[in-house]
């Protein structure tokens, strides 16, 4: 199939031949001539819009040879603008470099060879030049396996991350990737390696950002609260806990690894086992052995055995990190450029979930989003207007799917859906559904009994409590009740954006409808 961009190649590589026969526009033109010219403007734009058209089509077959037809009656034009006197090509070019422009990530993105850091999908962040791939896999890591000891502790958890764990590993590098522009810098600035930074990421949250420890721990890198507090992290005075953010995580990470590795000799296993088992800790161990390593036996000893753990097993992520070609290790291709999208109508980042499908993602956008916006709880419906942080292949789903049509009521349909309505009870009318099937009524309930009943409970005052219930979540009793969720959190403060409840937990229905 021929696509924009062997298009634009064919196209030109021709200009030079193309140029030599196109006439002089010094000359004056004839009317006949300029309606020749129009015409050909007409025909390119047809072709544009055809084009366009065949992107959105639902049967990818169809479209595809659809999407070919018009490139190839772009080409016709521009052929026909040559032999036209008057005609520019270069101007009537514009039309597909519009169309280049809307579909280049796409291409780009479906040609990619997966590597770990390709520097070019980046975009254009605070990363410094000198972190491009070839030195990441090179120097960088150089420098991390003269800093770490691959020893049978490290081996073993390779065997773990490629084994059972290997799901695990595949899901935080997608994350990763999708963070990658926000998090890295901090560790580069510090001069601390980015594998590190994805070894810790994925033992700790596997990049997903929301993630809770009973302990109390959160974020994608697992700040509890005082140490968050130490770094900067917390509540921001809206609600929000900074914690979750992924810049603001990785800056505090950035520091807080920093300040171990300045104490403890430069190494990263301490620092690691500080980290994960409490830097006083570390600190007293690496005083009292005399600044001994990680794995001497009177030094590893004295760490729980959730540290033995953690330390080999964060060095291991970072070194496949480093080396996935060493072990077979294809990682998953992934669309990241960074972009924003301003929301052109009301929607939960549920509701944008369902309608951009799953079109160049195994598991669809919401895990993407939510990291991305972790501000927002993905059943909070937010104005139109709301910028969203992105990527150029979400903005460009939601421009075909997510601004209008079948797929956007039917995810607003399936968002709003309450189970508690499906459960029909004795005396309760009949489900409209069931009626216009067939389906038998329930035993006395007519139809003109079964609207007043629904009238009567309709105009009943809602409830001034609720008591949690075990696999109630906040997003769904505020959708039951119709509480505005901000309020309802509010009212119990209950904190973004975890929104965590507890069962036989007493609700106060704050800015509910009724």
């Amino acid at each position: 199939m021929m696509t924009p961009r062997t298009f634009c190649a064919a196209l030109f590589l021709s200009i030079p031949l193309i140029a030599a026969i196109v006439p002089s526009t010094a000359n004056a033109i004839s009317r006949r001539d300029q309606e020749s010219i129009n015409q050909l403007r007409q025909r390119m734009d047809a072709a544009e819009r055809r084009y366009r058209d065949a992107q959105a089509m639902e049967d990818e077959d169809a479209g595809a040879k659809a999407a070919q037809q018009a490139l190839a009656d772009m080409q016709a034009v521009v052929a026909d603008c040559a032999k036209q006197k008057g005609c520019e090509v270069a101007a009537m070019l514009e039309a597909y470099e519009r169309l280049l422009k809307a579909s280049a990530e796409v291409d780009a993105d479906d040609e990619s060879d997966g590597d770990p850091i390709d520097a070019t999908e980046l975009g254009d962040t605070d990363v410094p030049d000198e972190a491009s791939a070839n030195v990441l896999l090179s120097e960088e890591g150089k420098r991390f396996v003269r800093m770490v000891q691959f020893n049978p502790a490290v081996q073993a958890g390779i065997r773990r991350w490629l084994t059972d764990m290997r799901p695990s590993l595949m899901d935080s590098y997608e994350n990763y990737r999708y963070m990658q522009h926000l998090m890295s810098p901090a560790f580069r600035r510090r001069g601390l390696p980015e594998a590190l930074l994805f070894g810790i990421m994925a033992k700790e949250s596997n990049g997903k950002v929301h993630v809770g420890s009973r302990a109390g721990a959160v974020g994608p890198l697992q700040f509890m609260p005082a140490t968050g507090r130490r770094f900067g992290l917390g509540d921001d005075g809206s609600g929000f806990d900074t914690r979750y953010d992924p810049r603001a995580s990785a800056d505090a990470a950035a520091e807080y690894l920093s300040e171990r590795m300045a104490q403890l000799n430069n190494s990263i296993e301490l620092s690691l086992a500080g980290y994960n088992g409490g830097e006083g800790r570390a600190l007293r161990v690496f005083q009292s052995t005399g600044g001994r390593s990680f794995w001497d036996s009177d030094v590893y000893n004295q760490f729980p055995a959730e540290t033995k753990d953690y330390v080999p097993m964060v060095i291991a992520a970072a070194w496949l990190f480093l080396h996935p070609k060493d072990y077979g290790i294809r990682w998953p291709r992934v669309s990241v450029r960074p972009s924003t999208l301003q929301l052109a109508r009301p929607a939960s980042l549920y509701e944008l979930t369902i309608c951009l499908g799953n079109y160049g993602s195994r598991d669809g956008y919401l895990r993407a989003l939510r990291n991305l916006n972790p501000r927002w709880s993905p059943a909070t419906t937010l104005p139109a207007g709301t910028t969203l942080n992105t990527t150029t292949r979400i903005n460009w789903l939601y421009a075909l799917h997510c601004r209008s049509g079948r797929r956007v009521e039917m995810a607003s349909a399936l968002v709003a859906s309450d189970v508690n309505s499906a459960i029909v009870r004795v005396g309760d009318p009949v489900p409209y559904s069931s009626q216009a099937s067939g389906t038998a009524s329930a035993p006395g309930a007519t139809a003109p009994a079964a609207a007043q009943q629904a009238s009567a409970r309709a105009a009943a005052p809602k409830p001034k409590k609720y008591k949690v219930r075990r696999g109630d979540s906040l997003q769904g009793i505020s959708s039951r009740f119709g509480c505005d969720l901000g309020a309802l959190a509010r009212a119990n403060r209950v904190k973004a954006p975890g929104y965590l409840i507890r069962p036989g937990q007493t609700l106060v229905l704050k800015g509910c409808d009724g």
